[in-house]
């Protein structure tokens, strides 16, 4: 398929994918008459880096995300640790708001409730002092 029918079925724009292709996230495509062709599986590899990209992975780590298994294997464990604090960062994010959007405090820091739900998040995170 050609670069344009590939940004259509992905919804990707063919400059990322040109832009992918220059620095090695996607293969080469042969080419026909001057113009890229893409085999179908190609956009199966978009769907792969689009979702890499919304997992919050750089490009250097989806690099190695195409590499070897040991050293992706390493980039992997440590990209869940970075996603597991946001998570833990995110749920903290939404008790807060969710009692804030309750409390009938006009200043929510001098709620009791909230600054005992601040304190289990200090003591919560590892190498925080509360």
């Amino acid at each position: 398929m050609t670069i344009g029918r590939l940004a259509e079925v992905t919804g990707v724009p063919a400059s990322a994918i040109r832009y992918w292709e220059r620095h090695g996230l996607l293969p080469q495509p042969e080419r026909r008459s001057g113009q890229r062709r893409y085999p179908a599986e190609a956009a199966q590899r978009i769907v792969l880096l689009r979702k890499c990209q919304q997992a919050g992975l750089t490009l250097v780590e989806i690099r190695a995300f195409q590499e070897e298994q040991e050293a992706r294997k390493a980039m992997l464990r440590d990209k869940i640790v970075e996603i597991e604090q946001r998570m833990v960062d995110l749920d903290h994010a939404h008790q807060l708001l969710s009692h804030a959007l309750l409390c009938g405090e006009e200043d929510i820091v001098r709620c009791p409730k909230f600054r005992e739900q601040m304190a289990g998040w200090r003591t919560a995170e590892p190498g925080v002092d509360g």
